[in-house]
């Protein structure tokens, strides 16, 4: 089985920090590009953050950037998402998935997803 559990939502208020945990079953999460995704109500789901199994190179959305940080531990089989900064317009269901071979960091790319954690940034 390839799955992913995130873990670390939760209620924040406006400018404070979360950080979700994004840890692998079943597969050896350094052979797996990782990404973090979102989707809030009524919205499509968005790309936030991705991460490359290849050389560790990192990619995200000009939402997020300056404020959020990808990083992966192999050694733990986790990958994690810091959240700094937090804004209203961040609250949604926060998704990790993981896929071989990715070009971008787009959904479409990404076969396998976990359940998803939600973050609310409420005041």
């Amino acid at each position: 089985q390839l799955q992913v559990l995130e873990s670390g939502g939760g209620l924040v208020q406006p400018g404070g920090s979360l950080r979700l945990s994004c840890a692998a079953s079943g597969f050896t999460l350094d052979y797996y590009d990782i990404g973090w995704f979102r989707q809030a109500p009524g919205k499509e789901r968005e790309e936030v953050s991705c991460i490359s199994s290849a050389d560790g190179s990192t990619y995200y959305a000009d939402s997020v950037k300056g404020r959020f940080t990808i990083s992966r531990d192999n050694a733990k089989n986790t990958v994690w998402l810091q959240m700094n900064s937090l804004k209203p317009e961040d609250t949604a269901v926060y998704y990790c998935a993981a896929e071989q071979r990715i070009r971008g960091c787009a959904v479409s790319e990404f076969g396998s997803w976990g359940q998803g954690t939600q973050v609310t940034v409420s005041s």
